[in-house]
């Protein structure tokens, strides 16, 4: 009889207005990489949010079983000490602090009374090793990026005595290589006995690692799959994801010869003060009207710090080089420059950057272009309730309203809002950072279906991912960077992840 580390039994959640989870009924073979899979708004953080005593005994009907002990966990702290370790897809560590004190937070190594600094950077460099993370520990977080972050978040739940890890969308924020260290970190830890489950959109990682695979819609238990028996497909999961077959997640666009170049840039140079260093060198890209330029590279090749650099500039670098824009040459100060010039930039942080959690779809969305519904500086309410109604149809938001909060959204409906916001700017230029991270199978599909619209109306899109499939899948044309410069051009009809790597590992 195999044994159950873990058993969801009857599990149902509620928020205001929302049943957001009924009913489920979930179970976890010890020693097992289990995957839990589903469209955004399906239930599955919830439902880790409720394994982890995010949400406490109480404010859940049906029962928590470990190791055939019923839990009645009142916050973080008891599910931690029932040997459950969760990372989220929201990054929870102190900007100030260093990399090892973030790592052992809350289970700090002590002599005596005080911390034993010396031994919690021996242990930090343990734990960091475990997850390829080669940097100083004494490095402050906010002057890493989001993967790196990510993987410091990795090390800090390794770092407890984990016998079930939990892990939301733990490869959203890396890119191909680190991706899949990451998943023969979780092999290698299942052998010395570790318990994972595993959120994840990405479903060739899923395939590639899970022994079961369950899916939730809507809040319910729809199957669990045993992938150890038989070989599940990305289109099997996709069916019971969404209710319905998908045959190709990439959308076909009626190609159409792209016209004049509309963003140039020539000889750019990048150097970040606060670094003290070069990150761009002799950068030359163009882009022309109608479409879609993708931008590929490993974690810290400069994609972001590029894009940065064109929108206006927010981080102070210094540049040398020339940028065109219709033919005209171009020298922004400030983002606001750049959004008057017609450029638009989605940020990869749409939490963190992009949007106003707490304000409603509404306001984030009219929150670019505000001068656009003001007379004698004062906003026309009806007006911006018009344009984000339209704005909610045309990209399919799914909310109740637009007075919903936004922080409340899934995050594939984040994400619609943020590029809506972008929208309402009326660029002719967009360039999307990470368009599709952390977001389920069905949410992409219909991005991807915005972004072919948005380039047969003769919009220009910059997409920089570290999918290669959706790179591949999406691009007109692709640039791979790495360390700083474009080391190669390819058009997407020829590219293959193995030749895109090739150029990215120059």
């Amino acid at each position: 009889m195999e044994k159950y580390i873990l058993e969801m039994k009857n599990i149902s959640k509620e928020f205001p207005g929302v049943k957001a989870l009924d009913n489920v009924n979930f179970k976890v073979k010890e020693g097992e990489i289990h995957c839990l899979v589903g469209e955004n708004g399906a239930g599955k953080s919830t439902l880790m949010k409720v394994l982890s005593g995010v949400y406490p005994y109480g404010t859940y009907t049906g029962d928590i079983v470990i190791n055939g002990q019923v839990q009645k966990f009142t916050g973080i702290a008891d599910s931690e000490q029932a040997g459950v370790a969760i990372i989220y897809q929201e990054l929870a560590l102190v900007p100030e602090m260093t990399v090892y004190d973030n790592i052992f937070l809350g289970h700090e190594i002590k002599k005596g009374i005080a911390i034993d600094e010396n031994e919690t950077i021996q242990k930090a460099l343990e734990v960091m090793n475990k997850v390829g993370l080669k940097i100083n520990p004494s490095m402050q977080i906010k002057d890493l990026g989001v993967g790196t972050q990510q993987l410091i978040e990795i090390a800090k739940a390794l770092s407890k005595n984990v016998k079930l890890l939990i892990l939301d969308e733990p490869t959203a924020a890396l890119n191909e290589i680190d991706s899949q260290n990451l998943l023969k970190l979780i092999k290698e830890l299942k052998k010395e006995g570790v318990t994972s489950i595993m959120i994840s959109h990405k479903l060739k990682e899923v395939t590639s690692i899970a022994d079961t695979i369950t899916v939730l819609r809507d809040g319910k238990t729809i199957c669990s799959m045993d992938a150890t028996s038989q070989q599940i497909t990305e289109n099997e999961i996709i069916k019971h994801m969404v209710g319905r077959e998908i045959d190709n997640i990439y959308p076909k666009r009626e190609k159409i010869e792209p016209g004049e170049v509309v963003l140039e840039v020539r000889d750019w140079d990048v150097y970040d003060p606060n670094l003290g260093r070069e990150i761009l060198h002799k950068i030359n890209i163009n882009v022309r009207k109608g479409e879609i330029v993708g931008i590929s590279g490993l974690m810290g090749a400069g994609r972001t710090e590029l894009a940065m650099s064109i929108f206006g500039n927010p981080k102070g670098y210094k540049i040398q080089g020339d940028l065109y824009v219709n033919g005209e040459k171009q020298s922004y100060n400030h983002p606001s420059q750049a959004v008057k010039a017609g450029i638009a930039y989605v940020t990869e942080d749409r939490k963190g950057n992009g949007l106003i959690l707490i304000q409603d779809i509404k306001s984030n969305i009219t929150l670019a272009n505000l001068k656009a519904l003001a007379r004698f500086g004062v906003i026309n309410e009806n007006e911006e309730v018009k344009v984000a109604n339209e704005y909610k149809q045309s990209v399919n938001i799914k909310a109740p309203s637009i007075e919903q909060i936004v922080g409340n959204l899934s995050g594939g409906n984040q994400q619609k809002v943020s590029i809506c916001k972008s929208l309402f700017a009326s660029p002719s230029i967009l360039i999307l950072d990470e368009p599709t991270r952390g977001i389920d199978v069905g949410a992409k599909y219909e991005i991807y279906t915005i972004m072919n619209r948005l380039v047969q109306e003769g919009m220009s899109i910059i997409m920089i991912s570290s999918d290669l499939l959706e790179v591949i899948g999406m691009s007109d044309r692709i640039y791979v960077m790495a360390e700083g410069r474009v080391t190669g051009e390819i058009d997407a009809k020829d590219a293959t992840e193995h030749n895109i790597m090739e150029m990215a590992t120059i």
